[in-house]
């Protein structure tokens, strides 16, 4: 008989293989496996498009948020710039035109300068106000202090990742008051 290193480590691993070798289910056993299985793929089954569904929707409604920042930065630059003296409106329009271009592609935008003196009033509620009527204003013949609205409205399906089957004729608008100087 061999003694030495080599014949010791086959004798370990024999030792440890028998320790640790499987016993085979019995028959009850194996059937009880089986039901979890099918329990599992069943249960994955009803979780797994819910699942799916709910992150495509965080998906979906952090790009609406995103959009949403992005017409509001545009209105908040145009009506910055249509702040200053000798600018025109067809120059703010331009300038919300070239911030959106760099977010959005091939999309089709409102953009509004009017006139918000209505603002100047005490009791004015925002939401209670049709902006489509408010007077067209040009900035570059506006008083000092004349208040200005710049109001850009997107739709929806120009923007959106997936089909929008869920929203249909839904607006994103941001918008901006300043006064003239």
């Amino acid at each position: 008989m061999q003694t030495g290193p080599q014949n010791n480590y086959r004798i370990m691993f024999k030792i440890i293989n028998h320790r640790h070798a499987r016993q085979q289910p019995s028959s009850p056993e194996r059937k009880n496996i089986a039901q979890r299985l099918g329990a599992v793929a069943v249960e994955f089954a009803v979780v797994a498009p819910v699942f799916g569904l709910f992150c495509i929707a965080m998906v979906e409604f952090g790009h609406v948020y995103m959009s949403k920042n992005v017409i509001r930065a545009a209105a908040r630059k145009a009506a910055r710039l249509g702040v200053s003296d000798s600018v025109t409106t067809a120059q703010v329009k331009a300038e919300a035109q070239r911030v959106l271009a760099s977010a959005f592609k091939n999309v089709s935008i409102e953009v509004d300068v009017k006139n918000a003196s209505l603002f100047d009033e005490a009791e004015v509620e925002a939401d209670n106000i049709d902006y489509a009527n408010l007077p067209d204003v040009e900035l570059s013949n506006a008083e000092p202090m004349e208040l200005f609205i710049v109001r850009i409205s997107i739709p929806y399906e120009d923007v959106a990742i997936l089909p929008t089957f869920w929203a249909n004729d839904l607006t994103l608008t941001a918008q901006c008051v300043m006064r003239h100087e």
